[in-house]
């Protein structure tokens, strides 16, 4: 099919590029892609009839991730004081 309608998953390397360029990164357009991204990944992890553990904690691990990355100034000058 055309470059614009493939995935991610199916663009070869050499073509990432041009599929960039295909995107849309207006407001909605952006709203669009998180959109479907949230939707693929509550239908790959959270709406299954056999569900495990594996969709929560990957939210979980990138809130932690995120949370890290928010206070890493704080937590680098809280390192280094000899006396508190």
């Amino acid at each position: 099919g055309p470059l614009g309608e493939r995935p991610l998953l199916e663009v070869r390397l050499g073509e990432l590029p041009a599929w960039i360029s295909t995107c849309s990164f207006s407001p909605r357009g952006l709203r669009g892609a998180v959109q479907r991204a949230w939707s693929s990944y509550c239908a790959k992890y959270i709406h299954v009839k056999q569900g495990g553990p594996a969709g929560i904690s990957m939210l979980l691990a990138g809130y932690c991730l995120l949370s890290y990355g928010w206070n890493y100034q704080h937590l680098k000058q809280h390192r280094w004081r000899k006396y508190h």
